[in-house]
């Protein structure tokens, strides 16, 4: 049963599945009180943070707002993603059409 802690994808931290799910802190403690979120305590430079398994994040979120709820979380989600990615390319691509600019404006001058 350990291994799907070592799985990728299938666990999250406890700030990521706030921010993924719009779920609160006490939720999520409210959530792992009650025996629904299984959890492995951890921390990073002297922050403590807990990991979570994915499935049970989604099934606590299925049961607060509905299958309807989760499927809308995830589309929110992919389109963040989508909207941070679109950013990135675009910041990529006038730093190419700016040193484009330079090497032709060398080239020709």
């Amino acid at each position: 049963m350990d291994s799907i802690w070592r799985q990728k994808g299938a666990t999250l931290s406890d700030k990521s599945a706030r921010q993924e799910f719009g779920l609160t802190q006490d939720e999520l403690f409210a959530a792992m009180r009650a025996g629904k979120l299984q959890f492995r305590e951890s921390s990073m430079h002297g922050n403590p943070w807990f990991r979570l398994l994915r499935h049970e994040v989604e099934a606590l979120v299925k049961e607060k707002s509905g299958k309807d709820g989760l499927h809308k979380k995830k589309l929110q989600k992919e389109l963040a993603d989508l909207d941070k990615e679109t950013r990135k390319i675009k910041t990529r691509l006038k730093a190419i059409e700016r040193r484009r600019a330079e090497l032709t404006k060398e080239i020709d001058g």
